[in-house]
């Protein structure tokens, strides 16, 4: 009832916003034509990210852009196939009419305007190192969002089978990552390492990958990086527009579907999606992996207004995980079986009805985005509710069951560009309490409070953009003490924390191919309380957690520079970082034992040492003909213990990627291609062998088609990949089922990752009105 009410008067109060903030409408006529040869380009796509404004290109080239601001200074991007994506910085005081020259190029379009940075700007002139993952690269075969962004040369995965995996960016992961979906972070139970993310897949048009520390922005937690997801960009005016995506995976069973519909009459948007995935257990190349399918449910929807004084948009999201999990038991000859002992037959293998034990978590989530037009600048005003529930069940009742709401706002104030300068204030709060539901207990109940407030300023002159920023942070945790058979199992801790972070970043354009960014900046990230107060058995890793309630908060400091390159034929890039933690945070175990009803569990127990983690990063893209596409990325970290002189633990290995396409032009079809990929990472030997085993190294082979057909003039896309074409047996360095992590009475028993995976897709974009 009480979400029913708060959803009641965030539309009420969408509604009323029309009226309070009440401006003169302009509307905004233009052309996009080809450079070389000035013909129109019709079904070209324009969009002001900082407005949520889109327009397409009639047959004669014309677009308007609806409802705009009578002033202000706002980035124009303008998308079409073919050729490079053109930005441009609009004043709307004087603009009446626009036109855009497109130039023809072989390299992929890529996205190039960044939004989750402080100020929307070209990737030119933004000096984060950043990564846009688009549509297209969104659609290929993946078992969750954070498996599609790995390609993405930095990012990888802590992966709990095919369900469940955590981003990991530059070698740091968990609570020091900040994910943002529809403008408000996710707070789940991101301490976890078999706590996934708890997002649709299909639910974004784009994402972004901030790479590096970003505490100027989002405070505490984005240490090492952000994902931010984009919202789909709203229908352009008058149209009622949509999407449906069929995927089927060989090789768990896995059926994904997802039905969107959005629309957009006079300013009043709306959108609605529906997306179901269901899978049975996991097949590695040696065989099933018993009781690991899932299944997944998310409904969200939007609506909104799109007017002269702004936007307002109510986004509301309910996702629903249903994962198995099986706690390893062998025969005599070391195959898995059922704990009476009876073989698993191919008929268990495949039953999507999932065993004990297992996850069911639940994510319910309440977005109130606006962007105010006021006097000489604009407001960015975000305000968010969540809920989320996760049970972790043996039997009908959970054993664990974490129940965690958190109440966010997040203020942005942005003076209009004057004389080169743009400068931002910005304040953020967050409000979380987590209650213990279960019959068994792993953290206490805890009630969280976080205040940051900054300053920001951006300022671009000739080839050259400098900027600068300061933040204020403060921390507040409150563990809630617990008795447990007369026992106190929780003492009562307060903590709070505060810091002061900078940051400064400049980039210069050499000429219209190359390019160079660099950052430098502090950072900090408080302990969570699972960090300080854990006293129990996680079910889900398998061990016994003891926290720590003298924590101290991390400190980053962090540089980094990347020497970018975009010719006719190639494009490339190529950055190195070095971010030092003081007081890094860290769970380890030493080899004792902790017995809990008959069990031995593995007894971590949370400290601090000093970090250093450096790497570096590059891609090399060429298109030497049309129907030739050669794609190349490389990431690699080098982490260091500093205090104990030995590697940090679970550090991802170096990575090398390679994929050709060819691209012919086919009758009858659009977007053909054939690919061929390899993926190889390198061994990984720089363990912490107290607890943690060595990878070998491994080379994997995959494959795709596909091609867009039209029926009538109905776009239908089909596609089939292959992943590990040749069935190769390894072991990923962050994988939780490798040896060494997936029984800690046996670590040389382990999993190895997904064998053979061929999936087939359908993708159909749709316009209902037009």
């Amino acid at each position: 009832m009480k979400k029913l009410q708060l959803i009641g008067f965030v539309i009420l109060y969408t509604l009323l916003s029309s009226t309070a903030f009440a401006s003169v409408l302009k509307d905004i006529k233009g052309k996009v034509i080809d450079a070389s040869n000035k013909q129109t380009l019709p079904g070209a796509t324009i969009f002001i990210p900082d407005l949520k404004v889109t327009a397409v290109t009639n047959n004669d080239g014309e677009f308007t852009l609806n409802n705009l601001p009578a002033k202000g200074t706002y980035l124009v991007e303008v998308h079409y196939v073919g050729y490079k994506t053109a930005t441009q910085v609009v004043n709307l005081t004087s603009a009446n009419s626009l036109e855009f020259a497109l130039q023809p190029t072989a390299i992929e379009t890529k996205e190039i305007v960044i939004t989750g940075s402080l100020i929307s700007s070209t990737s030119k002139r933004n000096s984060a190192s950043s990564a846009v993952v688009g549509k297209d690269q969104l659609l290929q075969p993946s078992t969750n969002l954070i498996d599609a962004l790995t390609r993405i040369p930095g990012v990888s995965q802590i992966t709990t089978g095919p369900s469940i995996s955590k981003p990991v960016i530059r070698g740091l992961g968990y609570n020091r990552i900040v994910t943002l979906d529809d403008g408000i972070k996710q707070q789940g139970q991101q301490w976890g390492d078999e706590h996934g993310i708890e997002i649709d897949q299909f639910k974004s048009d784009r994402v972004e990958v901030l790479r590096g520390a970003a505490s100027l922005m989002y405070g505490s937690d984005a240490l090492g990086g952000v994902i931010n997801l984009l919202e789909p960009s709203t229908a352009p005016e008058g149209q009622v527009k949509g999407e449906f995506i069929t995927n089927y995976s060989t090789n768990n069973g896995l059926t994904a579907n997802s039905l969107m519909l959005n629309g957009n009459e006079n300013g009043f948007v709306w959108r609605a999606r529906g997306t179901y995935k269901n899978a049975y257990s996991f097949k590695t190349p040696t065989g099933y992996f018993p009781n690991s399918g899932f299944n997944e449910t998310d409904l969200s929807g939007m609506v909104g207004l799109n007017k002269s004084w702004g936007y307002t948009h109510l986004n509301v999201s309910n996702f629903r995980n249903n994962i198995g999990f099986y706690e390893p038991t062998l025969d005599a000859n070391g195959n898995f079986v059922k704990e009476d002992g009876d073989a698993f037959t191919n008929d268990d293998y495949k039953n999507r009805d999932l065993e004990y034990p297992r996850q069911d978590i639940r994510h319910f989530k309440i977005a109130l985005n606006n962007n105010f037009i006021l006097g000489d600048g604009n407001l960015k005003a975000d305000f968010g509710y969540q809920q989320n529930q996760r049970r972790e069940l043996d039997g009908p009742d959970p054993a664990l069951f974490f129940d965690l709401k958190t109440y966010n706002a997040d203020l942005k104030y942005y003076i209009h560009e004057n004389n080169g300068w743009q400068p931002v204030f910005g304040l953020s709060l967050d409000d979380a309490h987590s209650q213990n539901k279960g019959t068994e207990f792993l953290i206490p109940a805890y009630d969280t409070f976080g205040l940051g407030v900054f300053a920001f300023a951006k300022k671009n002159w000739d080839k050259n953009t400098f900027s600068i920023g300061a933040r204020y942070d403060f921390r507040k945790n409150n563990g809630k003490q617990l008795f447990d058979d007369g026992e106190e199992l929780f003492a009562p801790f307060q903590n709070k924390f505060s810091n002061v972070s900078g940051a400064l970043g400049f980039t210069h354009q050499f000429n219209e191919e190359w390019n160079f960014k660099a950052n430098a900046g502090s950072a900090f990230r408080a302990p969570n309380p699972a960090e300080l107060g854990s006293n129990g058995v996680h079910e889900g890793t398998f061990r016994y957690e003891i926290g720590n309630a003298n924590l101290s908060p991390e400190r980053s400091y962090q540089i980094d520079a990347t020497l970018e390159y975009e010719g006719k034929i190639v494009s490339a890039s190529a950055g190195v970082y070095n971010n030092y933690i003081h007081n890094y945070i860290y769970a380890s175990n030493n080899g004792e034992l902790r017995n809990v009803d008959g069990t031995d569990y593995a007894l971590y127990r949370y400290g601090q040492v000093n970090a250093n983690l450096y790497g570096a990063e590059a891609s090399l893209t060429i298109h030497p003909v049309p129907f030739i596409h050669f794609e190349n990325t490389f990431g690699y970290v080098h982490a260091q213990n500093n205090t104990l002189a030995k590697p940090l633990s679970f550090i991802p290995a170096g990575t090398l990627r390679n994929e050709l396409r060819f691209e012919p032009k086919l009758k009858g079809t659009n977007d053909a291609y054939l690919s061929v990929g390899i993926n190889s990472a390198f061994k990984q030997t720089r363990v912490d062998d107290v607890f943690e085993t060595p990878t070998s190294g491994y080379t994997l082979l995959n494959a795709g088609i596909g091609a867009t057909f039209n029926l009538g003039k109905q776009p239908i896309k089909l596609s089939v990949s292959a992943n590990n074409l040749l069935d190769q047996k390894y072991y990923d360095a962050l994988s939780r089922f490798k040896p060494g992590r997936f029984d800690q009475e046996n670590p040389n028993l382990g999993v190895y990752n997904t064998g053979r995976n061929i999936t087939f897709g359908l993708y159909v974009p749709f316009t209902l009105v037009k």
